[in-house]
């Protein structure tokens, strides 16, 4: 049976959003546009591609010169696997405390507010 991805860190997470912003890249595209935001050097992003491909969340196409890496699961998945484990975990399946806690933690915008009342209307209207 195939085991699902492990749960990327933050430091993968990095990297998964380039990769589901640019799509397949090689190290050195990665390197470069994390480079925009931190300093972090080519061999670690490599190393954490090395390890990610082992892990299973990103995967190597090595038909070409430069291996291409590419995420193994779409960024919403991936976001809903996250959700889901800390709403367990944390939580205790209480979305109501997830999202009490998410909104006292920060700055919410009015449309913000405005979206996750969109959100919950239409997750109502779709549960009957």
């Amino acid at each position: 049976m195939k085991q699902p991805p492990q749960k990327p860190t933050a430091s993968e997470l990095e990297i998964l959003r380039v990769l589901w912003t640019r799509g397949p890249s090689t190290v050195r595209e990665v390197h470069d546009a994390l480079g925009e935001k931190k300093d972090i050097g080519y061999t670690s992003v490599l190393k954490f591609l090395q390890i990610m491909t082992a892990k299973g969340t990103v995967r190597r196409n090595e038909t070409q010169r430069a291996h291409v890496y590419e995420a193994c699961l779409p960024a919403e998945q991936t976001k809903r696997q996250l959700a889901s484990d800390m709403l367990e975990r944390v939580f205790e399946g209480s979305a109501s405390q997830l999202m009490l806690h998410a909104l006292a933690g920060t700055k919410t915008s009015r449309e913000e507010i405005e979206e996750l009342r969109r959100l919950l209307n239409e997750h109502e209207r779709n549960r009957r």
